[in-house]
């Protein structure tokens, strides 16, 4: 027999239930604000401490128009044993050089993977836990980057320049840590589209070689899962297409030393899509 007191119980369970799959949805979390940084944090204007500014002004470069074609090739979150050596391997028989952005506890734990092998290759801050800097107030945001730049230099011997946050996400913490430190900011225009061509690296190649212009940063990443695999395939068809068609391989900072095109060219921009950084 169902009793007035059951009913108000079942009632109250599935009401229960329907605000906690609500609570867990996305809409609610964009509709309280849940799913932005705090206004304290990454967010914060970057002038707010003005004692931690450095130099006025941050560059953030993600293309750079240029009458050579150029192109630079950027890896992020490693450096990792399953796939950081393979990665180094292609690029040492295409002598290609490219730009590693490391996270910082994987260069501590693996520094053994790249001592001796960055000759070609440049080094750029990717954090030290590959923690979404535009959540962090500057404190936090320092202390990603100091500790990542200390690792850098221990094992490396290199003074990095570059910074590429996590996920490409900014905030004005982010652009001020980067400021006090001397950096400049570097995400992409055209990425390894892991997703899309899962299992088909002759695609992955084709299709960065078709949108390849002079003056591109590319992204890819040699740590993850196997989806990583794609990239690591399609590279030795893409960098050999493109050397073909007359493209030389650069680093970051190479790149952006390069030749500018003239005033007409270099306010063109390429569209970025969204990664997993």
């Amino acid at each position: 027999m169902v009793t007035r007191r059951g009913m108000l119980r079942g009632g109250l369970l599935t009401a229960v239930g329907a605000a906690t799959a609500l609570a867990g949805s996305g809409q609610v979390k964009h509709w309280f604000g849940w799913d932005r940084p705090p206004l304290g944090g990454g967010y914060a204007a970057a002038a707010d401490d003005l004692g931690a500014v450095a130099h006025g002004g941050v560059q953030i470069h993600y293309f750079r128009a240029t009458t050579e074609k150029l192109v630079a090739l950027t890896f992020d979150d490693g450096p990792l044993p399953e796939y950081t050596p393979r990665f180094l391997d292609v690029l040492d028989e295409a002598r290609a050089p490219a730009t590693f952005f490391m996270v910082g506890r994987h260069l501590e734990e693996h520094a053994g993977l790249v001592r001796r092998r960055l000759g070609r290759h440049e080094v750029g801050n990717h954090s030290w836990s590959h923690d979404d800097l535009a959540t962090l107030d500057l404190a936090g945001a320092r202390r990603e980057l100091e500790r990542t730049h200390e690792a850098i230099k221990r094992h490396t011997g290199r003074e990095a320049t570059l910074l590429r946050p996590p996920y490409g996400h900014l905030g004005g913490s982010t652009v001020l840590a980067a400021d006090s430190m001397g950096y400049d900011i570097a995400l992409w225009s055209h990425q390894m589209r892991e997703r899309r061509y899962a299992g088909d690296p002759t695609g992955q190649a084709q299709d960065l070689i078709d949108m390849m212009r002079p003056g591109s940063i590319v992204l890819a990443h040699d740590a993850g899962d196997k989806r990583r695999l794609v990239a690591l395939n399609a590279l030795p068809a893409m960098i050999a297409a493109l050397q073909e068609r007359g493209y030389r391989f650069v680093t970051v900072s190479e790149l952006l030393a390069g030749r500018p095109a003239d005033a007409s060219s270099a306010s063109l921009s390429a569209s970025l899509e969204p990664a997993s950084g």
